[in-house]
């Protein structure tokens, strides 16, 4: 079997960012992450109660480029191991927010967790977003969907 791929290379935009946390700056994992980790910037642990939600702050204050989000995400591993997700998953920072990035945390499991002091809790992605425009009308186009809604498409 042959596999091909193709090289496309992506030009990084610049962020500026404030760094008020004791850690390094995020940084992509590998050549082709799509996020970079965020890390707790805490003075001292937080333990995270089942069911509960706690604001976890970054220490980063970032300044987007018009049409760009932020959107932070879920990290895997403190999600399988621990029960431990970003309850508004994605969040989204908007380009004309200039307050620190908190990460709103909730415990889904039946233990309590703590959040060390860098630890890495969540992921931010940059991506680029459109803005749409309203144009009422009274009829929509025709579809093979139509109107189905949840499980519509099936499951063959």
């Amino acid at each position: 079997m042959h596999t091909a791929s193709i090289n496309i290379e992506i030009m990084p935009i610049q962020l500026f960012v404030i760094n008020r946390s004791h850690h390094p700056l995020p940084q992509y994992a590998t050549p082709l992450s799509a996020g970079m980790d965020l890390r707790a910037n805490l003075d001292t642990p937080l333990t995270i109660q089942p069911g509960q939600r706690l604001l976890v702050p970054t220490g980063l204050f970032i300044a987007l480029p018009e049409g760009y989000e932020a959107q932070i995400r879920p990290r895997s591993g403190l999600a399988i191991k621990h029960g431990i997700t970003v309850l508004n998953s994605p969040g989204t920072i908007d380009a004309d927010y200039r307050g620190e990035i908190n990460i709103i945390l909730i415990n889904l499991s039946d233990k309590p967790f703590t959040i060390e002091d860098g630890e890495r809790v969540a992921q931010m992605v940059i991506a680029r977003h459109d803005r749409a425009e309203w144009i009422e009308t009274t009829t929509l186009d025709e579809t093979q969907r139509g109107s189905g809604g949840f499980g519509h498409t099936g499951t063959k």
